[in-house]
């Protein structure tokens, strides 16, 4: 330790505050906050430290700033805006924060509603961030068309409508917009249908039907049934938006539920916006962290980064893991929001359940980032990267062995096993299975013959077992293969069932297939290594069939031979047509001995 540092760690204050640890550069690698800064800067340094992020940290520290503060929330705040500006390595961040575009309600006489990605401290109200600017830029343009909010950016005030200095564009002539510009509207008018926009935006749709409601009924109670019936049109437009939103919760209270996953270095935050008890808007957030951070540091953080100044704080923040400084965050929350604001850690319930169903999301959208990123790198394939995403396995599933059954009537019973190696077929290590030991048409059983025969063998041989072993047909097929390997106590392995009839996906032991989106690249290389295993077996079957076609009817007559019966199923398709013929046809195909062999044996056995 240098004798500066030394110095400072000597002089350290009993107050609350904020540090700063700088390396050799000068550059801050780490901002903390605390509510006694001596006790808890100098706990870096103790020789009882064991955490790997720590021991990396204080490794890298030269120089140390603080600023002293009158309490813990102002340090949490403080904190939260210096981790902004620095971005420090050691730190939580939010991955491209500003490119996360807000709506903007501009502060003027007849207010502009339009995305932004830039933040003006003018008086103007922002709602966001969205992260799904698609289906933000869709949203806006359906509630600016029931609203019939103004398109233009013309500055318009008293003084541009007194002189006339706007002329109405197209938009008013199609009714889309009802001409602000000369003064076709009043300011009291306008604003009104803005503060029907912000409801929308805050997820208080039901609220604002019911205001139409009334209004509308007043109107007609006015006679005035021209505004009654503009009122009824822009509650079913509402009214549609309304349906779409999903009802998650029957207490009716607004909430955020916020979930994070991450492995590695790789994380993502996943936050539900309820309202009213409607789930009105999903977000994904990518968080940059250090390995091995702590997950109440990391709650801590995603917290503090998401309510930025301009994102609606609701009563209540549900969570899977109680962040770090819970107390300070509910203080600084309550403060901003003007309200009480709770964190809550659900156990059980409804809103345990609604935690799990965030935490997939999270979990899906970190597959989904660890995908691209192999996909940048070029490790393996994409459809290979997202099947691992789909069957959320623990490997990727770069070796697939896929069996198929394949029998007409009951008979000639074959196997295949077809194998695929990054995506890829691998036609070296196809098998095909003549099935020895059922009798019948019995899928089942037969599964269960050709799944021991080939991992018996594999044991036997010392070999490595696929990544994924996937059976051709549903949950009948897979517990037959379950059902074998567990015999061969064979304990680590995947292995699903593809249905044909819905394609879809099974688990052993889940009565119910998987949630696979059928674009998924996943399901479509499952299809294909699906499709090339009944390729196979049916090729191996109708060989099969073929020779023993050969072998019980044309090859039994005493006198012909395998190449003379090949002959007259070549030219005549089947033994059917060869019992058919007569000696002109036949003797012109093997001879005039052979056939008249051939006529007398039919002959003799046609009862």
């Amino acid at each position: 330790m240098n004798p500066v540092l030394e110095s400072k760690l000597q002089n350290l204050p009993d107050k609350s505050g904020v540090y700063q640890f700088k390396n050799e550069k000068e550059k801050v690698i780490y901002v903390g906050k605390a509510i006694n800064l001596k006790n808890r800067v100098r706990s870096y340094f103790h020789n009882s430290v064991d955490s790997p992020k720590t021991l990396a940290l204080v490794s890298k520290i030269s120089d140390l700033e603080i600023i002293v503060t009158d309490n813990e929330v102002e340090a949490l705040v403080l904190e939260n805006n210096l981790i902004k500006e620095y971005k420090p390595r050691y730190n939580v961040n939010l991955k491209d924060d500003k490119s996360y575009p807000f709506i903007r309600v501009t502060k003027e006489m007849y207010p502009q509603i339009y995305p932004t990605r830039t933040i003006v401290r003018d008086g103007s109200k922002y709602f966001g961030p969205y992260t799904d600017v698609k289906n933000m830029k869709s949203s806006l343009r359906m509630i600016k068309q029931i609203f019939k909010i103004r398109n233009c950016k013309l500055k318009i005030d008293e003084e541009a409508i007194a002189k006339k200095k706007y002329k109405v564009c197209l938009d008013y002539h199609i009714h889309k917009c009802d001409g602000p510009c000369e003064g076709f509207i009043s300011e009291e008018a306008y604003t009104e249908r803005v503060n029907g926009v912000i409801k929308v935006l805050k997820g208080k749709t039901d609220e604002l039907i019911k205001e139409l409601k009334e209004r509308m009924q007043a109107a007609v109670d006015a006679l005035e049934f021209e505004q009654a019936a503009d009122i009824r049109d822009k509650i079913s437009q509402l009214e549609a938006i309304s349906s779409k939103q999903k009802i998650v919760s029957d207490d009716f209270e607004d909430r955020d539920i916020i979930s994070i996953a991450y492995e590695g270095r790789d994380s993502a935050c996943s936050v539900f916006n309820i309202r009213a008890g409607k789930l009105i808007a999903k977000k994904q957030l990518k968080l940059s962290i250090e390995e091995n951070a702590e997950d109440a540091e990391i709650y801590s953080a995603a917290i503090r980064f998401y309510y930025g100044e301009f994102v609606e704080i609701p009563e209540e923040i549900v969570v899977e893991i109680e962040p770090a400084d819970a107390g300070a965050l509910m203080e600084w929350l309550s403060l901003r929001a003007e309200k009480k604001v709770r964190i809550t850690v659900p156990k059980r319930g409804s809103l345990n359940s609604l935690v799990k169903m965030c935490k997939e999301n999270a979990v899906f959208q970190l597959k989904e980032i660890q995908i691209q990123k192999m996909k940048r790198e070029g490790r393996v394939p994409y459809a290979v990267a997202a099947l691992q995403r789909d069957l959320r396995l623990n490997a990727l599933p770069r070796k697939i062995e896929c069996f198929d059954i394949s029998n007409l009537q009951g008979t000639d019973t074959v196997a295949s096993m077809v194998v695929f190696e990054d995506g890829k077929p691998k036609k070296s290590e196809y098998r095909k299975f003549i099935i020895k030991e059922v009798e019948g048409p019995d899928d089942f059983s037969s599964m269960r013959e050709v799944i021991r025969r080939r991992y018996s063998k594999l044991l036997e041989q010392n070999g490595v077992l696929p990544d994924l072993i996937m059976v051709d047909g549903g949950k009948g097929q897979l517990s037959s293969a379950v059902e074998v390997l567990c015999k061969l106590e064979i304990k680590k392995y995947n292995i699903i069932g593809l249905a044909k009839r819905l394609e879809e996906v099974f688990f052993p032991g889940q009565p119910d297939p998987a949630s696979i989106p059928k674009t998924s690249s996943g399901l479509k290389l499952l299809q294909q290594v699906r499709d090339e295993a009944h390729r196979f077996a049916i090729t191996f079957h109708r060989t099969r069939r073929s020779k023993r076609t050969i072998q019980t009817e044309l090859t039994e007559i005493k006198g012909i031979g395998p190449s003379a019966a090949n002959s007259l199923l070549k030219e005549l398709g089947s033994v059917s047509e060869v019992k058919s013929s007569n000696l002109e046809q036949l003797e012109k195909i093997v001879g005039r001995k052979k056939a008249e062999i051939i006529l007398k044996y039919f002959g003799e056995n046609k009862n």
